[in-house]
């Protein structure tokens, strides 16, 4: 049977979020769509969707991501018009991506992945280790802000909620002496002016599935995945598969700081984990290799392990 394809005249949706970085992820996924069949850019209309997390009362309000809802304000919406087929599928940042999807809808396909280090930035002082004792630092992720208060427990950590624009404005207007976003959004951005050092993930563990790109679509679309199987990176699919089982093991929400990095050498998987009580006072880590298709189930022994070496009272949001 002859594939239809998209053209100009019925060009296939893609749904996202309004942001310059969420733009940026539509554009390369209607890049890579267009070439890989040769179909000009026209015949994929970029769908731009407000979600509530959007809103700019809640930005300003500058409160904690599960205080207003969880990962979930980024996606309700966009989630609804692809189940209603006003799109035809949805890219996500997967850093903000539940482990679980409505039914109906699945999310299988990455894009190659980009840097998964986070990036200090601060238009005065270089590194974590130049803040002076009790520095103001800005960030919205429970996790950074575990690992940072787990380091530097003298730091004063404020939230700092919004897209990177927003942020890098609090900064300049002296909301913060420093705050961190992700490598990969300052290099899909071309934002090489931003005064930000790449940190070592073996100083600071990024956040599950940092750096990667997913495309969502409806379960029953069978055009759809043929075309979406012609972009999946196999590799970013393989190094999430254990990261997100690891996450899923553990809590799937935003309520609890979690990191982890999945990276391969030849057939072999590496997993690195780490997760803290939200204050820092307490970090648990590990480190394992196994064969590259074993990696969900490592992910998810790994959780297991830190469960048990956390004991009673250490993830207190799991009661």
């Amino acid at each position: 049977m002859t594939q239809t394809l998209p053209s100009p005249a019925s060009p296939l949706k893609i749904g996202t979020r309004g942001s310059p970085l969420a733009l940026a992820q539509a554009y390369e996924t209607r890049r890579r769509l267009s070439a890989a069949f040769d179909l000009p850019e026209e015949a994929f209309e970029i769908v731009v969707i407000k979600t509530t997390g959007d809103d700019r009362a809640l930005i300003a309000a500058d409160k904690p991501l599960k205080e207003l809802g969880g990962k979930g304000l980024f996606t309700k919406e966009i989630e609804e018009d692809l189940l209603s087929g006003t799109i035809d599928i949805a890219v996500h940042s997967m850093k903000d991506m539940p482990v679980l999807q409505p039914d109906g809808l699945l999310l299988e396909t990455y894009l190659p992945r980009e840097d998964t280090r986070d990036a200090f930035v601060s238009p005065s002082v270089s590194s974590l280790q130049g803040l002076a004792q009790g520095a103001v630092v800005g960030t919205s992720s429970l996790r950074r802000r575990a690992q940072l208060l787990n380091r530097r427990p003298d730091l004063n950590v404020v939230e700092f909620r919004g897209n990177v624009q927003t942020r890098l404005k609090k900064l300049n207007d002296g909301v913060a002496e420093c705050t961190f976003l992700a490598m990969a959004g300052l290099k899909r951005l071309n934002m090489d002016d931003v005064p930000a050092t790449a940190i070592s993930t073996d100083d600071m563990l990024p956040a599950v599935a940092q750096g990667a790109i997913g495309i969502e679509r409806r379960a029953n679309d069978s055009r759809v995945a043929d075309m979406l199987a012609a972009i999946h990176d196999g590799e970013t699919g393989q190094r999430l598969a254990a990261e997100r089982a690891f996450l899923a093991a553990l809590d799937g929400s935003c309520e609890t700081p979690i990191a982890g990095l999945a990276e391969l050498d030849g057939g072999t998987l590496r997993l690195r984990g780490e997760v803290l009580r939200p204050d820092g006072s307490e970090s648990l880590a590990e480190d394992r290799t196994c064969a590259i298709e074993d990696g969900a189930e490592l992910g998810r022994e790994m959780a297991q392990s830190l469960l048990s070496k956390a004991g009673p009272g250490f993830f207190d949001w799991r009661s």
